[in-house]
């Protein structure tokens, strides 16, 4: 009983150390630098974050009013200076800085080689959307490289497997943080796609700080995701986190059960899309019949199949019309050409030298030339005279 009596509650230490911190003037406004690690933007409008040096880290938090005088977004591996006022945090019996000012101090030695590694690495072309793998769109096999234990694998499980049933999920542990856990990592990507033991994999992590997340900057782990034979999807850290992973992986998912859903299509949500496509093909196959049948109906009462042959006969008054018109033609011309060559034989009988014979003149030749001069003939030359009833031959004496 009289410890009973003694024994003071949580509550009370907690609000004890609250007011002895609070009756110290100097951690009222105290200016701190560090590094800032494990950032989380509250939708909230509150920052709350970790500050960190080489040896000791503490938590803070900066409220809404105070963030949004801010002229930068903090991140993880940032190097800031604070300044704020040290409280207690009755409820789980933590002291913090409330931070009221922050100013840039430049960025933190990790933040500032993961830069350097990313930007070496997209110069080296390992980021190239042309060496990105398409993610198969019916995967039986989803191999996932994480923690055995943890919530990841267990939300990676409940999500494909409520997506499809029969997916088989193909685990292989690796750890995810530490000393050592960048070459488990490569070594894990290289052994499924030695044995061929998954059509996809997912690489996923838990959230966490730039320190714990580190394993999936390496550059060996880099390497063995883009010259993985099988697809991968990164799922590392929380949506806001970003790792070298994500950047040389064939897809990046903002969380593990993002990428389950990414990885393994809804078979049910597939069923729903065959099942319209068929009753679309149904309906248009229906449309299609009834077209055809309009269309031979509209044939079969078309003039052409209700007297065949009376487009037949047609052609033939067509065409016997047609023979008439070339046989009047035919005769018509016929006529003209016979009246023109009278009139042209009448013509060409009137100048014929025949016509002058019959008149008493006659065509004295030499050798077959006419002579038409006495000059042209000499004493001896035998000459033809032509008749109109024939020709003799003369000697020129």
């Amino acid at each position: 009983m009289k410890y009973a009596e003694m024994a003071i509650t949580v509550s009370d230490l907690n609000q004890y150390m609250k007011n002895k911190i609070a009756e110290d003037e100097y951690l009222s406004n105290i200016l701190v630098k560090g590094e800032i690690s494990n950032f989380k933007n509250h939708y909230t409008g509150h920052m709350y974050f970790t500050l960190k040096d080489e040896k000791s880290l503490i938590k803070c938090i900066m409220f809404k009013s105070y963030a949004q005088k801010l002229n930068f977004m903090p991140k993880d591996g940032m190097k800031v200076f604070l300044l704020g006022g040290v409280s207690v945090f009755e409820r789980d019996g933590v002291y913090q800085i409330y931070v009221k000012v922050m100013e840039e101090d430049g960025l933190g030695d990790l933040y500032t080689k993961y830069q350097e590694l990313k930007n070496k690495l997209e110069e080296q072309g390992l980021f190239d959307e042309e060496h990105k793998m398409i993610i198969p769109k019916m995967p039986k096999v989803i191999g996932v490289l994480t923690s055995q234990t943890g919530s990841v694998i267990k939300d990676i499980m409940n999500v494909a497997t409520r997506r499809n049933p029969n997916v088989v999920i193909r685990l292989l542990p690796v750890p995810v943080q530490g000393e050592g856990a960048a070459e488990k990592i490569a070594d894990g990507i290289a052994y499924m796609n030695r044995n061929k033991l998954a059509d996809v994999l997912i690489l996923a992590r838990g959230g966490g700080s730039l320190e714990d997340l580190w394993p999936f900057n390496e550059e060996i782990v880099a390497h063995s995701i883009y010259h993985s034979e099988i697809p991968i999807i990164s799922a590392v850290g929380h949506e806001t986190d970003f790792t070298i992973s994500d950047f040389v992986a064939d897809l990046r998912a903002p969380t593990p059960s993002a990428a389950a859903e990414l990885a393994v299509p809804d078979v049910y949500e597939v069923k729903q899309k065959i099942m319209t496509y068929q009753n679309r093909l149904r309906m248009a196959l229906m449309k299609k019949v009834q077209i055809m049948k309009l269309r031979y109906e509209k044939s079969m009462s078309s003039f052409v199949f209700k007297e065949p042959t009376r487009r037949i006969q047609e052609n033939y008054i067509r065409i016997d019309h047609q023979v008439k018109q070339l046989e009047n033609f035919i005769q018509t011309r016929q006529e003209q050409e016979k009246t023109k060559y009278g009139k042209l034989v009448a013509k060409l009988d009137a100048y014929s030298p025949l016509k002058t014979l019959s008149r008493g003149y006659s065509i004295t030749q030499k050798e077959g030339k006419v002579i038409t001069k006495q000059a042209e003939l000499d004493l001896g030359d035998v000459v033809e005279i032509r008749f109109m009833d024939g020709s003799r031959q003369a000697k020129i004496q």
